[in-house]
C-alpha cells in the first residue's frame, strides 16, 4: 500500500500531465512520485464515502481541473500500518502531512517556472485546493489517481488570512494604489518574494531577497520617519545591514547554515513589521 496526499485544484499548475520521480539528489533513491493530471470540468462534490475511485467531474469545459497526487515512494509494510498512518494523517497529523506533501508539489511548480522561464507560474497555497485528501492504495491505483481508502480533509480555516486582511485593510490600500494616492514600494515586493522563498524552503533565495528588501526599505521608508516608532525601526534595520550582507554573501557563495538563515529571516520580519506600521499609519 502506497500512501499519498492528493489535491483537486481549479486551473492548471504549469507542469504537464505525467508522473515525476522526486529525489533529494541524483545519487539517492526516489522519495516521492508526483502525478499530475488535468481534465476539463469542475468537481461535483459527493457526500459520503466514495468507492475506490475518482471524484465525479462534470462535463463543463470552461473550468479546467487539475488533480495532483504526491505518493510516497516506499510502501507501507502492511495494511495495518497503512490504516494507522491514515488515522493520524487525517487527524492530528493532518497539517504536517499535507504541508510536507505540498512542499513536494511546490518544488515541481518552482522547477517548471525556472525551466520554462515563465515568471507567471505560482506555487500553491494550502487553502487554494478545492479538495484535499489523504489515503493509500496499490501502486496501480495511486498512479491513476485512485485509492483503496482515502479521507477528505476539512478546508483550511481562513481565519488567519481574514485576521491579517482586517489588520492591513487591503481593499482600502488597493483603492489607493489604483487611484494614484499611493504607490507600491520596491521593498514591499522584495519582502513578499523573500517570504515566499523562505516558506517554500528556498533559504538561499530568501536570504538574498531579505538583503535587497532591507537595503531598499531603509531608504524608501525614510519618507515616513514622522510615523511614531519609525525612527527606531529604521535604526534597527540599519544595525542589521552588516550581518544580513554577510548572510547574502554566504548565500551567493553557495549555501547557508541555520544561523545565517535565522539572521536573514529575522531581518525580513523587521522589514515586514515596518511596512505594516507604514500602512497602518496611512489608514490602510
Amino acid at each position: 500500500m502506497f500512501r499519498f496526499v492528493q489535491w483537486e485544484l481549479a486551473g492548471l499548475l504549469g507542469p504537464r500531465d505525467g508522473r515525476y520521480v522526486v529525489r533529494p539528489r541524483a545519487v539517492e533513491g526516489p522519495e516521492h512520485v508526483l502525478v499530475i493530471a488535468s481534465c476539463g470540468g469542475t468537481v461535483r462534490r459527493v457526500r459520503g464515502r466514495r468507492p475506490r475511485g475518482l471524484a465525479s467531474v462534470s462535463a463543463s469545459p470552461e473550468a479546467p481541473l487539475t488533480r495532483a497526487t504526491v505518493i510516497e515512494a516506499r510502501p507501507s509494510p502492511s495494511r495495518t500500518e497503512a490504516d494507522a498512518w491514515l488515522a493520524q494523517a487525517a487527524g492530528r497529523e493532518a497539517g504536517p502531512t499535507v504541508n510536507a506533501a505540498l512542499d513536494v508539489l511546490n518544488r515541481a511548480i518552482h522547477g517548471h517556472r525556472v525551466a520554462a522561464a515563465d515568471p507567471y507560474i505560482a506555487e500553491v497555497a494550502r487553502d487554494r485546493p478545492l479538495v484535499t485528501r489523504v489515503g493509500f492504495g496499490t501502486g496501480e491505483q495511486v498512479a491513476d489517481g485512485r485509492w483503496e481508502l482515502a479521507r477528505e480533509l476539512a478546508p483550511v480555516p481562513a481565519a488567519l488570512r481574514e485576521r491579517r486582511e482586517a489588520t492591513l485593510q487591503p481593499q482600502e490600500r488597493l483603492a489607493a494604489l489604483l487611484g494614484g494616492r499611493d504607490a507600491v514600494l520596491a521593498c514591499e515586493e522584495l519582502a513578499l518574494r523573500g517570504r515566499l522563498d523562505f516558506d517554500c524552503g528556498r533559504g538561499r533565495e530568501g536570504t538574498l531577497q531579505s538583503h535587497l528588501a532591507l537595503e531598499s526599505a531603509r531608504l524608501e521608508l525614510a519618507a515616513w520617519r514622522q510615523i511614531s516608532g519609525m525612527d527606531d525601526r529604521l535604526a534597527d534595520l540599519e544595525g542589521r545591514r552588516a550581518s544580513v550582507a554577510a548572510a547574502a554573501g554566504a548565500a551567493l557563495a553557495g549555501g547557508i547554515d541555520d544561523e545565517t538563515r535565522t539572521t536573514a529571516l529575522a531581518a525580513l520580519e523587521r522589514v515586514e513589521a515596518a511596512l505594516r506600521a507604514r500602512s497602518a499609519a496611512s489608514g490602510f
